[in-house]
C-alpha cells in the first residue's frame, strides 16, 4: 500500500519529537489521523493545526485501562490503514550500580507496553483486511542502538533489542496474512528526550528530517528503515569487528572509571 492510499492512520506517541513531525508530514485533507499520547493539551493543539482531519485520542500506554478505552473507541470507527507505534522513553545507566528500577521502567514502556499495543493492533489490521484494505501497515519504532551495544545504554538498548527481535518474529508469522510489518531504527534525532543528553550525538538529525526518512522508507519495501546512513553504517561496521578491537573502541567511549585490582596481602602466620 502506498501512503497516498492510506485514509486512516493511528500515530501513538504523537505529542512531540518524531511522532509530532510524522503527524505534520502525514496531514492531508483526504486522510484522517488519530493521534495518541499522554499530553492531551499538546495533542489538541497538534490536531487543530493539522492539514487534514485529526482526532486527538489521549492515552498513556502504561495504563491498561486507558489503552483498552482507546482501542474500544477505534473499534467503533472505520478501519485503520496504518498504525505507528512510536511511543517510548530513554534513561541511561552507569555500571558502578545497576539500577534495576530504571531497567524495569524502560522495559515496561519500550517493550511490554508496545507489545500489548501490538496485541490490540492485530485485530485492527485483520479488520482492515476483511474490509478490502490491501497490506495494512504496522510500524514499530526501534533504534539503531540495536546494531551495537553502547556504553550506558543498558536499559534503552535492551528494551529496543527485545522489541526488534519480537517484531521480526511477528513479521515472519503474520506476513502470510497480508499485514505489512515494518521496523524503524533511527540514530540520534533532535527531540525533547535527546535534548537532555549530556554527550556528543554524532550525525543527529532533526525530527522533521527523521519523519521524511520514515515516510520515504514506508513508500518502499525495506523492513528495517534505518537512518542516518553514516551513523548506522558505523555501528554495523563496529559490530563486525573482532571482539578485542570492538571492545577497545567501546572502552574509549565509556565513562566508567578504571578500578585498580586490590593489592594482594600475604598471611605469614602459617597454618
Amino acid at each position: 500500500m502506498l501512503l497516498d492510499q492510506c485514509r486512516r492512520i493511528w500515530v501513538v506517541g504523537a505529542s512531540s519529537g518524531i511522532g509530532e513531525a510524522l503527524v505534520k508530514a502525514l496531514g492531508h485533507p483526504d486522510r484522517t489521523l488519530i493521534i495518541s499520547a499522554r499530553n492531551e493539551e499538546a495533542l489538541n493543539s497538534l490536531a487543530a493545526s493539522s492539514a487534514g482531519p485529526c482526532i486527538a485520542l489521549p492515552m498513556d500506554i502504561n495504563k491498561e485501562e486507558e489503552v483498552d478505552n482507546a482501542c474500544r473507541s477505534l473499534a467503533e470507527q472505520p478501519p485503520i490503514d496504518m498504525i505507528i507505534l512510536n511511543a517510548g522513553t530513554c534513561e541511561y545507566m552507569d555500571s558502578n550500580r545497576l539500577d534495576l528500577a530504571l531497567l524495569e521502567r524502560v522495559m515496561q514502556t519500550n517493550f511490554f507496553s508496545i507489545v500489548r499495543l501490538m496485541d490490540e493492533a492485530l485485530p485492527m489490521m485483520r479488520r482492515a483486511l476483511s474490509q478490502g484494505i490491501s497490506r495494512p501497515k504496522l510500524v514499530v519504532m526501534s533504534s539503531s542502538v540495536t546494531y551495537q551495544a553502547l556504553p550506558r545504554a543498558h536499559a534503552y538498548g535492551a528494551s529496543k533489542s527485545a522489541l526488534r527481535y519480537f517484531t521480526e518474529c511477528l513479521k515472519a508469522d503474520i506476513q502470510k496474512e497480508g499485514i505489512d510489518v515494518r521496523l524503524v531504527s533511527p540514530g540520534f534525532v533532535k527531540t525533547p528526550l535527546t535534548d537532555q543528553n549530556d554527550f556528543e550525538m554524532p550525525f543527529r538529525v532533526s525530527a522533521e528530517d527523521a519523519a521524511l526518512e520514515i515516510i520515504k522508507g514506508l513508500e518502499g519495501e525495506r523492513f528495517d528503515i534505518s537512518f542516518p546512513k553514516k551513523f548506522t553504517t558505523y555501528l554495523k561496521t563496529l559490530a563486525r569487528l573482532p571482539d578485542a578491537w570492538r571492545f577497545k573502541i567501546l572502552g574509549k567511549m565509556s565513562r566508567h572509571e578504571q578500578v585498580d585490582a586490590p593489592s594482594q596481602t600475604h598471611n605469614n602466620s602459617g597454618s
